[in-house]
């Protein structure tokens, strides 16, 4: 069961405006970078779906995050069916993000109150995905699209919430252009997270760019 429904889920998200990326084999290192970005000011957390037995690295991680870091809303990632869904909703998942936007997931985190966030591609796509009750959406892949495309869709649908994923870096120019055309979050991955940073184990260079970063979002923002 998720440890924080709804709308605590959400207000995580968009608070912070940042939900960091990440897939690893290894439990031990999934844990240092949870925790590491916790320590950055990271309150929302998407491990990704990516990898043979990621279900069983989720269910650790996710009993371990509940005493580390208590105040961490970890989500699912990279969620195309509703059986997948349902499977770490059981296994504790706060939220399900997917690449695509498949509307049986929909029904599948509504009926325990769980945000699910699809990933689309069009305007009409994203009202779909509010009409079945998804308050966040992914644009996806975002370096696909733009931040003119997220400008756009904000003129005529002020009330959408907007998170893009993909080509989102953590350098300042990059974030001020996504969150000036009006998106409600970013997600970031492999550029949070440099491949030789998590093999040297650099931990405190994973604190710092979260927090970076967050301070970054918070000054675009007032």
């Amino acid at each position: 069961m998720a440890r924080f429904d709804k709308l605590a889920v959400l207000q995580k998200i968009g608070s912070t405006g940042m939900v960091p990326v990440f897939y690893h084999k290894d439990i031990e290192v999934a844990k240092q970078v949870v925790k590491a970005c916790y320590e950055g000011g990271v309150r929302a957390f998407e491990f990704t779906n990516r990898g043979d037995f990621a279900h069983e690295i989720f269910g650790q991680l996710v009993k371990w995050a509940a005493l580390e870091c208590p105040d961490l809303a970890l989500g699912i990632g990279s969620v195309v069916d509703a059986p997948t869904a349902a499977l770490y909703i059981q296994l504790g998942a706060c939220f399900v993000v997917g690449p695509l936007f498949n509307p049986d997931i929909a029904v599948v985190c509504n009926r325990r109150l769980v945000p699910y966030c699809p990933g689309c591609g069009t305007v009409s796509e994203i009202g779909k995905a509010q009409e079945v009750g998804c308050d966040l959406t992914k644009l996806f892949p975002g370096d696909v699209y733009g931040p003119n495309m997220v400008k756009g869709l904000m003129a005529p649908c002020p009330w959408s919430k907007i998170m893009v994923t993909g080509g989102v870096s953590p350098d300042p120019e990059n974030l001020e252009k996504w969150f000036k055309a009006g998106v409600y979050c970013v997600g970031m991955g492999s550029k949070l997270f440099p491949a030789e940073r998590v093999k040297a184990e650099d931990w405190a260079y994973v604190t710092e760019k979260c927090r970076e970063c967050l301070e970054v979002i918070a000054a675009l923002r007032r």
